[in-house]
């Protein structure tokens, strides 16, 4: 299934190419400024225009305005090289006034089939608090700026709730984004910060530290992308790299579908994933 499903989100992003590749016209940088202005400067406080990474979102977008609000819906599947892991979660994030916004995230994941030894148990993985401001927003340079905070309450698995030990740990992770548009259709996005998980059987930390840089085109006058996400994660003792591909598709003016395909540089840990989001923003 993983496979068949890679080859769909290939086929989609490298048709999405080919037909804006054929229906470029003189007029598309006129109709892109015009799309941007209205999205940066119908309402106060001024708001640039980013692409926004589909694997590692943002809590809001950067430069969030009172009253935005958002709901995903995630579906993965990851070849861990001995067994399949699918994924889903329910976001809903939300600006309770300019430039913050605020994220709660229930992450789940599920090992159907495959099952052996090493196969570890279904599980709500956590509850995720998420908090992240906006500090600087120029129109200027084009450029956004934020820092925030993801706390994460680990559960444990489904099958062991009845030994009276629900919470495993904590994942603390503050984190840093920049983002600038380069022209009117070029974005780079990068995220990092580091993430302590606090173990609580053995009251021991870990940390690793995740660099998540991002490259996407925007097509003239839509919120349409094709990108490439790179997500790398460094411990004491190994880097980690996944390469994400990806786009992102408007199917109604607040229903967007994000398709991500993910590549790791090394195989020691998982083989080939894919992941879909589902978008939607109600209007404020």
């Amino acid at each position: 299934m993983t496979k068949y499903m890679l080859k769909i989100a290939f086929i989609l992003v490298m048709a999405t190419i080919t037909t804006h590749a054929q229906n470029l016209e003189p007029d598309h940088q006129t109709t892109d400024s015009l799309y941007i202005e209205e999205f940066q400067n119908t309402q106060k406080p001024i708001k640039v225009l980013h692409a926004e990474p589909l694997y590692i979102d943002l809590i809001r977008d950067l430069g969030a305005r009172k009253g935005e609000k958002e709901w995903n819906v995630g579906f993965g599947i990851t070849d861990k090289n001995n067994y399949d892991e699918y994924l889903t979660l329910i976001e809903y994030e939300w600006a309770p006034i300019d430039r913050l916004g605020l994220e709660v995230e229930l992450p789940f994941t599920f090992y159907p089939s495959n099952k052996n030894a090493t196969t570890p148990g279904s599980q709500l993985n956590g509850l995720k608090l998420a908090a992240q401001y906006s500090f600087f927003v120029s129109e200027k340079l084009q450029t956004s700026m934020a820092f925030g905070y993801i706390h994460e309450f680990e559960l444990t698995d489904f099958n062991l709730y009845g030994d009276g030990k629900l919470f495993t740990g904590n994942i603390y992770n503050p984190f840093f984004v920049i983002a600038k548009r380069w022209g009117n259709n070029f974005h780079t996005l990068l995220y990092t910060g580091p993430a302590i998980e606090h173990h609580f059987d053995y009251n021991t930390t870990s940390t690793s530290w995740q660099i998540n840089s991002n490259f996407h085109y925007m097509i003239p006058g839509t919120k349409n992308f094709i990108g490439l996400e790179l997500n790398k994660e460094i411990t004491q003792k190994d880097f980690d790299m996944t390469l994400r591909p990806q786009m992102r598709v408007g199917v109604t003016e607040n229903l967007l579908v994000g398709i991500v395909t993910g590549i790791p540089i090394s195989r020691e840990n998982e083989r080939f994933s894919t992941f879909l989001r589902l978008i939607y923003e109600p209007k404020h």
